[in-house]
């Protein structure tokens, strides 16, 4: 077994987050570290925890589906229901994702029919519509991003 330990600052600088991010954790009761004094010691369980929590945050699992899943593979050993719980939650971030992804593909199909109509509409004007794109970007001021 794994008996290094490990400061805050040392979990921080590794996983490149800020300590007030471990801490922040700390109080989810996703990490618990021991005390020696004042100080923060975590051992290889907690850094694993850590592991966990960031990849969840990667996914997009909300903190408390990343605490359930934890909480599940302390309590049973057999670690059914922990893997049942991923498929879960995985499920409903699949989902998610899935529906923001025809959000954005409808989104972008109303945005290139509006910029073809424009484009039509600058044609029909004798206008050549790239070069009126780029004298209006000359016209704006910079934070109009044209």
């Amino acid at each position: 077994m794994n008996d290094k330990l490990y400061s805050i600052t040392e979990l921080a600088e590794e996983f490149d987050i800020t300590p007030r991010a471990i801490r922040f954790y700390e109080t989810k009761g996703l990490l618990s570290p021991q005390r020696a004094g004042a100080t923060r010691v975590y051992n290889y369980r907690d850094r694993a925890r850590l592991v966990l929590v960031l990849r969840g945050k990667r996914l997009g699992f909300t903190l408390e589906d990343i605490k359930e899943y934890i909480d599940l593979y302390d309590a049973e050993r057999s670690h059914s229901d922990q893997l049942a719980h991923l498929m879960l939650v995985g499920r409903k971030r699949i989902g998610e994702l899935e529906q923001q992804l025809e959000d954005v593909q409808t989104t972008l199909g109303e945005l290139r029919k509006i910029e073809a109509e424009a484009r039509d509409a600058l044609k029909a004007r004798g206008l050549d519509p790239e070069e009126a794109v780029q004298n209006l970007g000359r016209k704006l001021p910079a934070k109009a991003g044209v």
